[in-house]
C-alpha cells in the first residue's frame, strides 16, 4: 500500500511540474508578445509626432503664400474672401425618416382581472408575534 501512496506521490508531483513548466513558457510568450506590442506602439507613438511636426511645418502660412505666388500663373488662387462661404440655411438636410407604423396590439389570452376579487391580506402572518410582547 505504501508504494501505491509514493507511486501516485510522484506522479502528481511530475504533473503538476509538467504544468508549471508549460505555464512558465506561455507567461514568458505573453510577457514577448507584450514587450513586442509595446515597441510597436512606442514606433507608432513616435511615427505619429514626426508626421505632425512636418505637417505644421508644411502648412506655415508664409511657405503657403510663397506657395501661392511662385505658382499664381498656373493656379490663379485668390484670398479667401468670406462672401466666399454659404450659410448654414443655404444646406439641404435630408428628410427626417418617416416614423414606422405602430402596429396594433392583440391579446390572445386576456384575463379579466375584475373578478379576481382583493389580494390577500399578507400582514396579519406576523400578528401572533405582536400578542406575544
Amino acid at each position: 500500500m505504501r508504494t501505491f501512496l509514493y507511486l501516485i506521490s510522484a506522479l502528481s508531483v511530475i504533473g503538476l511540474a509538467f504544468w508549471a513548466y508549460r505555464e512558465n513558457y506561455e507567461t514568458q510568450s505573453a510577457i514577448a508578445q507584450s514587450e513586442q506590442l509595446q515597441d510597436d506602439i512606442a514606433r507608432a507613438r513616435a511615427r505619429l509626432n514626426m508626421l505632425r511636426a512636418e505637417w505644421a511645418y508644411l502648412n506655415r502660412p508664409d511657405r503657403l503664400r510663397d506657395l501661392a505666388e511662385i505658382n499664381f500663373p498656373d493656379l490663379q488662387l485668390q484670398p479667401l474672401d468670406p462672401s466666399q462661404f454659404g450659410k448654414v440655411a443655404q444646406v439641404r438636410f435630408p428628410p427626417a425618416p418617416a416614423p414606422a407604423p405602430e402596429a396594433e396590439v392583440v391579446f390572445n389570452n386576456p384575463v379579466d382581472v375584475s373578478s379576481l376579487g382583493p389580494a390577500p391580506d399578507q400582514s396579519g402572518a406576523d400578528d401572533s408575534t405582536e400578542g406575544a410582547e
